[in-house]
């Protein structure tokens, strides 16, 4: 190929990439961790080049990937303060560490089917599991004020068939610690395995401070997942698994040798794999090492207090529950009246204005008929603290540019689609007989196409007050149709 070929690619994809989020610098507060440190940046993609062609599907062919894994491991038992039984894998992400957890919780229960309890607050993940290992899964509300689930519903939701119990540490949506010792001890008692998701919060929180016991210092707790490439601060996507247990680690492998071709063992759920993550990972922590993780949390940990205090000072608005590590969720706070009440939703909109991508997520009834709130998501890294005055300053400023205004409200074709099931005109069974053409008509309709800038507020709205299973059809259909453009 001649190297003005290549020139011209490359001038493509920086063409492509303007349209992007920034990945650096603070000013997104969701889905990329920052380190705030351009040395580790450069050490990860010179990781990943050494490796780029490497396959990571048989490591005695490729030694360097067990020792690299193995090295992972390793620094992942350590932090857990797991023995010499806690045992593992490096995988590509949160989801596929949740979905080998409960594969081999499963198989290792000799149950094909049975139940997963886990909170509302549990990651999506889980549901994927379930709904991929054909599993049940029983969702225990959590307290609408301090998004903690209560033990003893948990105790009650666990049935003969319940493979694996789930706590978070923290959960996603409003960084709030789950009762893992409680949950653990009655998981136990009834002979049932408990996995902790620390993806968000695994690789901050054992230098976070005073945390309550969540890790493999709990009896009872049999496996953990946390993502490298969160607090980690690698490339997409590198995350650990680790299992207490050999005999319990052993199921989540695929082996076969009963084919003609090549005995396959398989650790994840790929095949052929890359290890350029991996590998980046492992030279971010041989690099840090312990001192160097401490120093990067100290940091988020100084930025994220402050930024609470700040979100709390403001009229109209709060911090839900007592979140614990580098991420919170804001709310309206009613408490201050309907002239002082800051939708999160506008607010989001009127803080991006001012620089700044946060991420919105929406009310939800729970199974008991409490509501959550709708809120608005910040998500903390070391590169924060390089732009935290003007983050404060646009965090109050936005609310003061909104306080008092309508909630988002839904596009007025969602919301009369919205009537229409209350009313019981249209039925979810009806909504998904759809194809997709007539799918998108209806987003279309909504002016939900992906063309032009797009309301997320007046989206989200929208996702409230349909039924579920249809704004999830609806979603489906506006990324499908956003690759397809």
């Amino acid at each position: 190929m001649r190297a003005s070929n290549m020139k011209a690619v490359l001038a493509r994809l920086r063409e492509l990439r303007t349209a992007d989020a920034p990945t650096h610098g603070g000013r997104v507060l969701s889905y990329v961790y920052d380190s705030g440190v351009a040395e580790l940046d450069e050490l990860a993609a010179a990781a990943m080049r050494e490796v780029q062609s490497v396959n990571g599907l048989d490591p005695t062919v490729f030694p360097s990937v067990a020792t690299i894994e193995r090295d992972l491991v390793d620094f992942g038992r350590s932090i857990f303060h797991g023995g010499e039984d806690v045992v593992g894998n490096v995988t590509t992400g949160g989801t596929e560490s949740c979905i080998l957890a409960v594969l081999g919780a499963r198989d290792a229960a000799g149950k094909h089917g049975g139940s997963i309890v886990h909170p509302t607050t549990a990651h999506a993940a889980f549901r994927k599991a379930a709904h991929l290992l054909g599993v049940e899964s029983i969702v225990v509300p959590v307290d609408p004020v301090s998004g903690v689930p209560d033990p003893g519903r948990i105790a009650d939701a666990i049935r003969d068939d319940t493979i694996l119990v789930v706590a978070s540490a923290p959960s996603y949506p409003f960084a709030t610690m789950d009762p893992v010792a409680d949950i653990a001890a009655i998981a136990a008692a009834r002979g049932v395995a408990v996995h902790v998701d620390a993806c968000i919060g695994g690789l901050a929180l054992p230098w976070w401070g005073d945390v309550p016991a969540w890790d493999f210092g709990v009896p009872g707790v049999t496996s953990i997942s946390a993502d490298l490439h969160k607090y980690g601060y690698s490339p997409k996507g590198a995350s650990l698994l680790l299992v207490r247990g050999r005999d319990r680690h052993r199921h989540q492998y695929f082996g076969l040798t009963d084919w003609p071709g090549y005995p396959v063992v398989n650790p994840t759920l790929l095949g052929s794999r890359s290890v350029g993550a991996m590998t980046a990972a492992w030279a971010i922590v041989t690099a840090l090492g312990v001192d160097g993780f401490a120093d990067l949390t100290d940091r988020m940990h100084d930025s994220t207090t402050a930024l609470v205090a700040a979100i709390r000072a403001i009229d109209g608005l709060r911090v839900v529950g007592d979140p614990v590590g580098p991420l919170f969720a804001v709310a309206k706070d009613s408490a201050d009246g309907p002239r002082a009440a800051v939708d999160p939703h506008v607010w989001l909109g009127a803080v991006g204005k001012r620089g700044f991508s946060l991420q919105a997520q929406p009310s939800l009834t729970q199974s008991d008929g409490t509501v959550l709130p709708r809120t608005t998501h910040l998500t903390v890294t070391p590169a924060t603290v390089s732009v935290q005055g003007e983050l404060v300053a646009a965090l109050v400023g936005a609310a003061d540019d909104v306080r008092g205004q309508a909630a988002a409200e839904p596009p007025p074709a969602l919301a009369e689609l919205a009537r229409l099931f209350r009313d019981g005109v249209l039925t979810s069974e009806q909504a998904s007989a759809l194809s997709s053409d007539e799918v998108y008509g209806a987003l279309q309709a909504a002016g939900v196409t992906g063309s032009g800038d797009l309301d997320m507020a007046s989206v989200l709205a929208g996702v409230e007050q349909l039924p579920r299973d249809v704004s999830a059809a609806m979603l489906i259909e506006f990324l499908a149709r956003v690759i397809e453009k």
